[in-house]
């Protein structure tokens, strides 16, 4: 039997949109509140805060909050990687580095996430690679619904508490 490699995983899902679409849909501030968060702030190098339809660069930071979560719940990180057309990274704070890419197969659009680099403690399979996958399972879902058809199926009832949509 095969050891589980607790310091990663990789989600697949097949999205009926451009893959420009997809890719936009990471990396802007506009893009990412349309379907993942609450805020999605990003700073310049040189200290200058993005246009909310801006593309996000190398070096770029992060600020992101979540429904569902109040303000003092906040990610930071900082973009590694983007190449303007299906390839985005970028650190997700404790819980390692996220790789988003647009890949074609079979003729249509996949949209593979890929987190790496999760500590391997006890508390950090549960709470970074178990709550992460379960956390970009429903968003990469919610990405796919908005693409395809419009419905949004995030939860922004602060008073619903530990819920799958939020």
């Amino acid at each position: 039997m095969q050891v589980y490699d607790w310091s990663r995983f990789v989600l697949r899902v097949p999205i009926k949109a451009s893959r420009e679409k997809i890719y936009k849909a990471w990396t802007s501030q506009q893009g990412l509140e349309s379907w993942f968060l609450r805020k999605a702030e990003f700073t310049k190098a040189d200290g200058q805060t993005r246009k909310d339809t801006d593309s996000v660069q190398i070096a770029d930071k992060y600020e992101w909050l979540w429904h569902g979560w109040p303000d003092d719940v906040v990610e930071r990180g900082v973009i590694l990687q983007e190449n303007g057309s299906d390839l985005l990274k970028f650190t997700f704070g404790k819980a390692g580095n996220v790789t988003v890419t647009v890949k074609q197969e079979e003729g249509e659009h996949i949209l593979e996430l890929l987190q790496d680099e999760i500590p391997t403690d006890e508390k950090s399979q549960v709470t970074y690679h178990m709550g992460c996958t379960k956390g970009w399972l429903f968003y990469m879902t919610n990405l796919k619904s908005i693409l395809e058809g419009g419905i949004d199926l995030r939860n922004r009832n602060m008073q619903l508490t530990d819920v799958l949509n939020s």
